[in-house]
């Protein structure tokens, strides 16, 4: 696996790539205790989109399993890491890109924490209901990979409501754009 560390510093900014065994240890599973969890080979915490298809490329290439991140707070255990993988911490793409209030949407990174965009938005007298009890907490992105809730999402819905689009990475490195954004003078729903 040294190699494999190595090639990935080579490749990344400096810090972007963590080995040490007891920072690891924190990035092997999210609060589902009871959910199995393996040890990562290494932790890669990319601030671009640009890094993320460089990690994606670098384990295509070596056959090397891939676990997404945001902040560990599900209870699902998706973020739970399995042996030997390389786990994509996307806490540090935390950048709101765009809020367009004559619209209703906003452009965000992954790691962009939920209470954050919410207070964001608000500024805009707009709201962002979904509220999962580690909305303070919680990214965008995990949010979005588990359609997270909270109590508003009886009267408002849950997080794909509110997702008009995503940037997505293959393991080509490239990827589709699901989504669209919506037509000039057509708001969201929010």
């Amino acid at each position: 696996m040294s190699d494999l560390i190595a090639e990935l510093r080579a490749a990344l900014p400096e810090g972007t790539v963590l080995s040490d065994p007891d920072l690891l240890a924190t990035y092997q599973r999210d609060e589902a205790d009871l959910c199995p969890a393996g040890k990562p080979a290494v932790v890669v915490r990319p601030r671009s989109t640009e890094e993320v298809v460089t990690v994606v490329k670098i384990a295509a290439a070596r056959g090397v399993p891939l676990v997404p991140q945001g902040a560990r707070t599900g209870l699902a255990g998706a973020a739970n890491a399995v042996d030997g993988a390389i786990v994509v911490s996307l806490t540090a793409m935390d950048r709101i890109l765009e809020i367009d209030p004559i619209n209703r949407i906003a452009v965000v990174q992954p790691g962009v924490i939920n209470a954050d965009l919410s207070r964001a938005v608000a500024a805009h007298g707009l709201s962002y209901p979904p509220d999962p009890g580690s909305w303070e907490s919680s990214t965008i992105g995990g949010n979005v990979s588990t359609n997270a809730g909270g109590m508003c999402c009886v009267k408002y819905g849950v997080t794909a409501e509110y997702v008009l689009g995503l940037e997505v990475v293959l393991a080509s490195g490239g990827g589709p754009r699901p989504g669209r954004a919506p037509p000039k003078g057509v708001p969201g729903t929010t």
